[in-house]
C-alpha cells in the first residue's frame, strides 16, 4: 500500500513535491490555504495573512534555462528572465502536464501537524485542517512542509529610536504593490536587497527623492552577462565553482571584486560592501546604478535616530521632510502548524539537517522544501530536495545517526558564517552548485564527469564548462529523462529565441572575425619565425 504523504503549500515547492511524490509511487494530498496555487508568485492587488506578498512587477531573477524543472524545459518563446505572471503561467503548465490539481485541497488551512501515540514505531502524523468552517483530521505517514519564509516580516523598530514620533507614514516591503499614490514624496527605503533596491528603483520614478540606507552595503550585479547571455549562464558552471573551490580564499575574493566592478566601480557609488571578501547574494537590479547617477535615488548609511519629519543617519548627515519610509528587512521564519521543537532557530542557526530534516526525530517522516537561500536559482534546488525526500519516505535512502546529523549541522553553519557572515539575512544562505551535488549524490543523479568524458567527451565539455542547470541531474540515476542529453544542447536555442524578434539579414561578421583570427595567428608565426632567425 502506497505511502500517503501531506503536502502543505502549493507553491513552487509544493507543485514539485507533489509531483516528486507521484513519480515514486507515493500517494500525496496538498493542503493549500487559498484558492489557487503559485505561492509567492502569485500577485494580489491585496496582503493576505498568513499567505507571502510581492509587488507588481517582480521579475525572476534567475533566468528560464537555470530556473525550470529538470524534465520539463520552459517554452522556448518566454523570454529569459519572467514577469511573476508568466512565471506562474510555467506552474499551470507544469500542473496541467502532470495532473497535479487533483491532488490539492484549495482553501484548506493546516492547524496542527503532531505526532501519533505510536510514532516511534509507525512514524506517522496526525494532521488538523479546516475548511469552510469545519476541521477535519487525517493520518498521514510523512509530511513535506513548503509554506515557505517570506510570510512573517521582520520589522526591527526597537533599532529605529524615534520611531514612535516619526509622523509619516512606515510599513514593511510586504505590504508594497505599486508606486502609484507615492508622487512628489520624499522616500527612505530601509534596506539593500533585492527588493529594496527594486522598490527604490520604482518609486524613484514618482518620487521627488528616494534615500536607500544600507548598514553594510552590498555588491550589485546586471542580469545581462558576457556577450549578453543571462547572468547565471555564465556564472553557475562546474569549471567556475571548481577554481572558487579549489582557489586560495583571499584569491577568490579579490576575483570576486574584480568582476563585481567591471560594471560600475561600486566605491564611488557609495555601495561597496563593509565587509566585501563575504560571498554574500549580490544585488540583482538592472536599473539601480543609472538611477543613483542621475540622482533619483540616494546611497545613505544606517539610521540613527528619526525625529517627527526627519532621518539622522550614522555618519552624521540628515535628511529633512521624509514622507515615508520602507522596511525592506526580510522576514522571520514560522511554522505556526509545527511543535516548536521539530523546526528550531537558534543562535542564528537552523537546526535541520541539510535545511530539511529534524535531527532528533525517530523515524525520518518529516522535512521541510524550500527553506533556504542558494546562490543561484531556488527551483532546482528545491526539486532535487523533494526527489531526495521521497526516497527517504520510501526507504531507499537512509539518513545518519542524530550525532551525525547535529555534526553537520553545527559544521555547515560554521562555514557558511565563514563564507557568508552571521546576519539574519544569511541564516539560509548556501553555495548553490556545491548544494545541489550533494543533494544530487544522496539519489545517485550526480553525472560522473570522467565516465561522461569517455563516452561522450561533447557532453562532458558542456557539463563542466557550461551552465550548471537542472538537466544534468537527468542524466543518471533514479528519475532519467531521456530528454536531458538534448535540453543541454538545445539551451542555447532557447535563450535566444525570445530575442529574435527582428528579421535580419546574414552577417558577414562571423567570417570577418574569423579571417581576421586566422591573419592575427600567421603574424604571430611570421614574427616568431624572424626572431629565431635573428638569434
Amino acid at each position: 500500500m502506497a505511502k500517503k504523504v501531506a503536502v502543505i503549500g502549493a507553491g513552487v515547492s509544493g507543485l514539485i513535491s507533489l509531483k516528486c511524490c507521484i513519480d515514486e509511487g507515493l500517494e500525496p494530498t496538498c493542503f493549500e490555504r487559498t484558492e489557487d496555487i503559485g505561492g509567492l508568485w502569485r500577485f494580489k492587488e491585496n496582503v493576505e495573512e498568513g499567505r507571502a506578498s510581492i509587488y507588481q512587477s517582480v521579475i525572476t531573477n534567475t533566468s528560464k534555462e537555470m530556473s525550470c524543472f529538470s524534465d520539463f524545459p520552459m517554452p522556448e518563446n518566454f523570454p529569459n528572465f519572467l514577469h511573476n505572471s508568466k512565471l506562474l503561467e510555467y506552474f499551470r503548465i507544469v500542473a496541467k502536464k502532470f495532473d497535479l490539481l487533483k491532488y490539492i485541497r484549495f482553501q484548506t488551512t493546516v492547524l496542527s501537524v503532531k505526532k501519533r501515540p505510536d510514532f516511534s514505531a509507525s512514524g506517522q502524523w496526525e494532521i488538523v485542517t479546516m475548511s469552510n468552517g469545519k476541521e477535519q483530521s487525517e493520518t498521514f505517514d510523512a509530511v513535506m512542509v513548503c509554506s515557505g519564509h517570506h510570510i512573517l516580516p521582520h520589522i526591527p523598530l526597537q533599532s529605529f529610536p524615534g520611531i514612535d514620533r516619526f509622523k509619516g507614514q512606515y510599513f514593511h516591503s510586504r505590504q508594497y504593490k505599486h508606486p502609484e499614490g507615492f508622487e512628489g514624496k520624499r522616500i527612505l527605503v530601509i534596506g539593500i536587497g533585492n527588493s529594496a533596491s527594486d522598490i527604490a528603483v520604482e518609486l524613484s520614478k514618482k518620487a521627488a527623492q528616494v534615500f536607500i540606507s544600507t548598514r553594510h552595503g552590498s555588491w550589485v550585479m546586471s542580469r545581462i552577462s558576457d556577450g549578453g547571455y543571462p547572468w547565471d549562464m555564465v556564472f553557475h558552471t562546474r569549471f567556475s565553482s571548481m577554481l572558487r573551490n579549489v582557489l586560495p580564499r583571499m584569491v577568490v575574493k579579490w576575483m570576486m571584486e574584480q568582476q563585481m566592478n567591471q560594471w560600475f566601480n561600486h566605491e564611488n557609488y557609495g555601495l561597496e560592501p563593509q565587509n566585501k571578501y563575504l560571498m554574500k547574494e549580490p544585488v540583482l537590479n538592472d536599473d539601480l546604478p543609472s538611477r543613483l547617477l542621475y540622482g533619483a535615488i540616494k546611497v545613505k548609511s544606517r539610521v540613527k535616530e528619526l525625529t517627527e519629519t526627519s532621518a539622522i543617519f550614522e555618519d552624521g548627515t540628515m535628511e529633512e521632510n521624509i514622507d515615508v519610509i520602507v522596511f525592506a528587512t526580510g522576514y522571520t521564519f514560522s511554522f505556526p502548524f509545527l511543535e516548536d521543537s521539530l523546526v528550531k532557530i537558534e543562535n542564528n542557526m537552523v537546526s535541520l539537517y541539510k535545511y530539511m530534516f529534524p535531527p532528533h526525530l525517530q523515524k525520518s517522516t518529516l522535512a521541510c522544501i524550500g527553506l533556504i537561500q542558494p546562490l543561484g536559482s531556488i527551483f532546482p534546488t528545491v526539486e532535487l530536495q523533494a526527489r531526495w525526500v521521497t526516497r527517504v519516505f520510501k526507504g531507499l535512502c537512509i539518513l545518519p545517526s542524530e550525532s551525525i546529523m547535529m555534526a553537520d549541522i553545527i559544521k555547515r553553519n560554521e562555514n557558511r558564517i565563514d563564507l557568508f557572515g552571521g546576519s539574519q539575512s544569511q541564516i539560509l544562505q548556501t553555495n548553490y552548485i556545491d548544494y545541489l551535488d550533494e543533494l544530487a549524490s544522496e539519489i545517485g543523479a550526480k553525472p560522473d564527469f570522467l565516465s561522461v568524458l569517455l563516452k561522450d567527451p561533447k557532453l562532458a565539455m558542456k557539463l563542466y564548462f557550461g551552465p550548471c542547470n537542472s538537466y544534468q541531474y537527468r542524466l543518471v540515476g533514479p528519475g532519467q529523462w531521456e530528454g536531458a542529453r538534448q535540453a543541454i544542447f538545445t539551451q542555447k536555442q532557447r535563450i535566444l529565441k525570445p530575442l529574435k524578434t527582428r528579421s535580419l539579414k546574414a552577417s558577414s561578421s562571423f567570417q570577418i572575425s574569423f579571417l581576421l583570427k586566422i591573419l592575427g595567428f600567421l603574424v604571430v608565426v611570421v614574427g616568431f619565425f624572424f626572431q629565431l632567425q635573428w638569434f
